[in-house]
């Protein structure tokens, strides 16, 4: 009986092959051909086995003989397993997407039950016992049940991987299955059993960690995905502009999902409100997006249809995409996509897995860029409020002077003296005014920092007129000292006026507590590294306990403000490659920022 069933398993893993390629619809001549020889060859195996060819009468327990039949059997076997696998490899060749990895999985489930069983007879013949017979039907529901579900779920399965993944975890419980029952026996001949139970389990426990290790390395699983997300974090970490960034990480998808066809699209994190026919398309796709967290037009495919996935098919035919994965927080979603690979195989679940990875990382590093730009902003913004008040004055001074000279005008109009004072006054006071308030609007605006040659000593006394007024109001001296010859720095301007207005303004509040003689020093020298820019005060200095965590957010002695300030600065010279350090203090000699700028290359 055993034997008949397993004749009819060649023809029924055959069938289902051709169902599965959607060939069983033709009616192909060679297809129906063939369909008839196997299942003629299927149900003369099925009846020999019951006849005295066979197993003949006489044979008994004791002495067992074998007929003609039963050779003729095992190769009747080999030969319709032969034609199957013939077969399903040319359908497997003539497909592409999914439909090719789903029979190359059915055809690594029949191959896998097949040796299976025989490695069970095998086992029979060289024991003696019985029961690996007897677990043939066990085993053929286990692969059916397994091969079924990697094939009819919306998870995508390769048979490469898993046959690769059955491998290496057989190897990994022989090994340590081995190492344990070693160690055990060598221990027991010294130790009681219970006693030496103990250290057999530590041996094995760590032999199965560097094992399972040393085997994921040779397998090389996914060497894609490990090269892959090293390259993204290498990104995150080095990259400090969203479009750069963004940039990279297209660079990077390319690569993994050997694709032309790339995507990244940003939006606001949280749940859209409203009904969904008052959401627009972009956030109805969101919210599709939210709901299943990864797509492919194969999960679509099997899923019960409905408007949302129509939608979602629709995004991915339009922009050519053959996966797209979804990662969200409070702050920021990202939809990242991949386009269709030149293999034109779908994406299998442990490269979907692997691309959500990937999205997670850029999620999290665009993020905490836009952060950092909001913050240095919001930093931006607090120090041109604090710059307004000050400013108040020297806008009023000129304003007032124009409005006297104006006052004056109708009487005096004719004399030729007046008139030409009147007009280098008027032009004096205006370009005054106007170079003032556009210190203030390009200070205030967003900024994207771009490296390039300047003269770092002009810049420097144009930056100090915005100090000057909120110095003398505190009655503060103000002293430069520009030594640095020559002066041309590879930087940004407004990084440059960013960091001086903060550190100035820094050390400006530090004197209050100061009674009398307050002064701020800003001076500039020539070092091996590049133009030092240093600011320095006359006040109380900085704490050690304070030094260790100066540059980190949120850390101020003032009684407003967050403590950005130096955080904001610190991180927009880094990307101009600019360090920024304190000395040591020294208590009641004040404190000293330097700012090392690099020279033009």
């Amino acid at each position: 009986m055993t034997t008949a069933v397993g004749a009819l398993l060649p023809m029924h893993f055959w069938a289902i092959g051709e169902v599965i390629a959607d060939l069983w619809k033709s009616g192909d001549r060679r297809y129906v051909r063939e369909a008839w020889i196997g299942a003629i060859i299927s149900l003369l195996l099925v009846a020999v086995c019951f006849t005295d060819y066979f197993i003949p009468y006489h044979s008994s327990a004791a002495h067992r003989v074998r007929g003609w039949g039963y050779y003729g059997y095992i190769i009747g076997v080999f030969i319709i397993y032969a034609m199957v696998l013939h077969r399903t490899f040319a359908n497997v060749k003539a497909l592409s997407g999914g439909k090719r990895l789903e029979l190359q999985v059915w055809l690594f489930g029949g191959c896998a039950t097949a040796l299976t069983i025989v490695g069970a007879m095998t086992l029979n013949a060289f024991t003696g016992y019985h029961g690996y017979i007897r677990m043939q039907p066990l085993l053929v529901l286990v692969f059916y049940v397994g091969t079924g579900y990697a094939i009819t779920s919306y998870k995508i399965f390769d048979a490469s991987q898993l046959l690769r993944i059955v491998i290496n975890k057989l190897i990994l419980t022989i090994g340590v299955a081995g190492v344990a029952y070693g160690v055990f026996l060598v221990l027991t001949p010294f130790l009681d059993a219970p006693v030496a139970l103990l250290p057999t389990i530590i041996a094995t426990l760590v032999c199965a960690a560097y094992f399972k290790n040393w085997l994921d390395r040779k397998f090389e699983f996914y060497p894609q995905d490990t090269a892959a997300r090293q390259a993204a974090y290498i990104v995150a970490h080095n990259e400090t502009r969203v479009e750069n960034m963004e940039a990279a990480f297209l660079d990077i998808l390319r690569g993994w999902g050997r694709t032309d066809k790339t995507l990244i699209v940003t939006g606001a994190g949280g749940k859209s409100i409203g009904e969904d026919d008052d959401l627009t398309e972009e956030e109805r796709i969101a919210n599709g997006m939210r709901q299943m967290q990864w797509i492919t037009p194969e999960r679509l495919l099997r899923e019960r249809s409905g408007p949302q996935h129509e939608l979602l098919g629709k995004f991915l035919s339009e922009r050519q995409l053959g996966a797209a994965v979804f990662s969200e927080t409070p702050m920021l979603n990202v939809v990242v996509g991949v386009g269709v690979p030149a293999s034109r195989r779908a994406f299998t679940y442990p490269q979907i897995t692997q691309l959500q990875e990937l999205a997670t990382i850029i999620q999290g590093a665009l993020e905490r860029t836009l952060m950092a730009m909001k913050i240095q902003h919001s930093e931006q913004l607090a120090t041109v409020g604090l710059l307004g008040a000050s400013l108040a004055h020297e806008i009023r001074n000129p304003l007032v002077s124009v409005k006297a000279i104006v006052q004056l005008l109708p009487t005096r109009y004719q004399e030729a003296e007046f008139r030409d004072k009147f007009f280098r006054l008027i032009s004096d006071e205006v370009v005054r005014i106007d170079r003032l308030t556009e210190q203030l609007l390009d200070l205030a605006s967003p900024r994207v920092y771009t490296a390039r040659p300047i003269e770092l000593h002009s810049l420097l006394k144009s930056s100090l007129e915005l100090v000057g007024p909120r110095a003398t109001d505190k009655n503060v001296q103000v002293i430069s000292e520009f030594n640095a010859v020559p002066d041309t720095a590879f930087t940004d301007p407004a990084a440059v006026t960013q960091a001086l207005l903060n550190l100035c303004f820094n050390a400006i509040q530090a004197l209050d507590t100061r009674p009398k003689g307050r002064w701020v020093k800003v001076s500039t020298r020539n070092t091996e590294k590049g133009i030092e820019l240093a600011v320095s005060d006359n006040g109380p200095g900085i704490t050690p306990e304070m030094r260790i965590r100066l540059f980190k957010p949120f850390q101020t002695t003032k009684s407003s403000g967050f403590g950005l300030g130096l955080t904001v600065c610190r991180d927009i010279l880094a990307s101009l490659k600019a360090p920024i350090t304190v000395d040591k203090p020294t208590p009641g000699n004040g404190a000293t920022f330097r700012i090392t700028f690099p020279c033009p290359p």
